[in-house]
Order: C-alpha cells, then structure tokens, then sequence
C-alpha cells in the first residue's frame, strides 16, 4: 500500500526542547533515547503488527526518582545551584588547615540543614507525582479484545487497540473516533485540561465507520491508520485511513485527544493512534 509523495512534506516533525530546563509534566524529566519517525502507521486489531513499530505504551510516569536514585540524583541537582556549590567548596578549603582557621562545622551545618530541607521537599513532591502515576495509570477502560470488550488498565492500553467511551469519562489516549452513539457518528467533548476552555466540542467519525457501533462489527474491522508523527499541535492532524481498498481523510475533527472528557453522549468508539508519551497533551508540556 502506497502513500501519496507530497503528504509527508505538510506534516511538521515533532520539535525536541534545547533548553538546559528540567522537563516536568509527563516527561518526568527522565532523558530518552527518541528515534526519528517519519509517519506514523495504525492497524486496527493487530496489536503484533503494531508491536513491530515499537510504539510507546500507554503508561505515563511523571515522577523523577525511586528508592535507589532519590539520594544521589537529587544531591547532583541540588549542587547543580551555584550557591550550593559555593559553599561545598567553601567546606573543603576549610578541612585544610594551613588555608583557614575556621571550623568546618560552621559551614557544614548550615549546608547539610539546607540540604536536608530540600530533599524532603523534593521526597514529597516526588511522592504526590508516584500517586497520581498510579491512580491514572490503573484507571480502568474497555478495550475490545478478540471480539470481546474487557476491562484493562490504562497502561495496559496499546497503539491499534479499540476502546469504548461512556459518557463523562475521560479519554486514556489520542483516538480517531470510529462511531458514536449519536446520529451521523457525532460526540460531544469537554477539552478544559487541555486548553482551558470549558465549551464543548463537537467531533465526528468518518462516514464509513459510524455505522460500526456493535463490537462484533468493530472486531472485524481491520483498517490502517498512516498519518504525521506525535507532535505538540492540539488544533491540528493529517492523516489517511485506509480500508476496503479506499482511502478517507482524516483531520483534527475526527480525533479525540487524551485528557478530554465525553460529555452528552452515551458512547463512542475510537481506535488507539497515540498513546503515553506519545499523546499530543504530553508533548504539549
């Protein structure tokens, strides 16, 4: 199956921060090692096709230490502040003798005390990011599975897969909507955690699939998603569904994006495009 040449040249790759700032929001501020992608293909259904991508899962951590790190990864950031340094090195001088005649001990105290203060601050924060961690990424979702919907957590939730919506529950990633409850394959949805505006929008499936509301109709579809790479655009997304040997356009009007919440609407279904660090909202952080 072929892609038309001049479809990749309007897609924008995702752009990687330069800036020495520690990353927060999902990121976690961990570094990773990210390969180029140049386009990104979805088969409905077939998770060991899609496995081949190595696409990212759907688990987020936003934390940045655990038991073994906290202690060393912490101290390397806290003496990454000129003034910390300063006064280690304020300390060492004054271990030799021949250079001061003051004692170690009143440098040492107020270093180790600001220290201590820190690293407890940090300890909490840290642990208040390891909870929340866990309560999104045990949040339960239905996600139809050999022709069957069955509960998963979210981290479990994979690129290709087939998730149903109900109403007032929030997206676990960025899906193309596939067919919905309401007329025409149209639903509602609230986007305040992402953009701040509390207006619903209206989203709507592409023709061909709003028909396929019953999970047995959906088990059988075996359709290819190609579209542009995760990027950071909240307002924007090209791609081409591919089924039954015709292709459809897709555009930001058939997408529901994670951290949106469905409103309005019974229930929806979407199949799984991005997912975990991959979704539109953590690139956005």
């Amino acid at each position: 199956m072929t892609v038309l040449k001049d479809i990749p040249e309007k897609w924008f790759p995702v752009v990687l921060p330069t800036q020495k700032k520690k990353k927060t929001g999902f990121g976690g501020g961990k570094s990773r090692k990210k390969r180029t992608e140049e386009e990104r293909k979805v088969k409905a259904n077939d998770r060991e096709h899609n496995e081949k991508f190595q696409y990212a899962s759907n688990c987020i951590m936003t934390s940045k230490y655990n038991i073994l790190t906290f202690l060393p990864v912490n101290l390397f950031e806290q003496f990454q502040e000129v003034a910390n340094t300063y006064f280690l090195f304020l300390l060492i001088l004054q271990l030799i003798p021949q250079i001061s005649s003051l004692s170690w001990f009143t440098t040492i105290v107020p270093l180790a005390l600001v220290l201590s203060i820190t690293a407890v601050k940090d300890a909490t924060d840290d642990y208040f990011r390891h909870k929340s961690d866990n309560q999104v990424n045990n949040r339960q979702s239905q996600v139809l599975i050999r022709g069957s919907l069955q509960n998963e957590k979210w981290m479990n939730v994979r690129v290709g897969d087939i998730i149903k919506l109900e109403n007032n529950q929030f997206v676990a990633a960025d899906l193309l909507l596939l067919s919905s409850t309401e007329p025409h394959g149209l639903c509602y949805i609230e986007t305040a955690e992402l953009d701040g505006e509390t207006n619903m929008k209206v989203r709507q499936s592409v023709s061909v699939t709003a028909e396929l509301g019953d999970p047995n109709n959906l088990a059988s579809f075996d359709g290819e998603v190609v579209c542009e790479p995760p990027n950071n655009k909240l307002d924007r997304f090209c791609g081409t569904l591919y089924w039954l040997d015709r292709k459809y356009p897709l555009t930001n009007q058939n997408m529901l994006l994670r951290g949106c919440v469905l409103r309005n609407t019974e229930a929806c279904y979407g199949l799984v495009i991005f997912a975990g660090l991959h979704v539109h909202a953590c690139i956005w952080v």
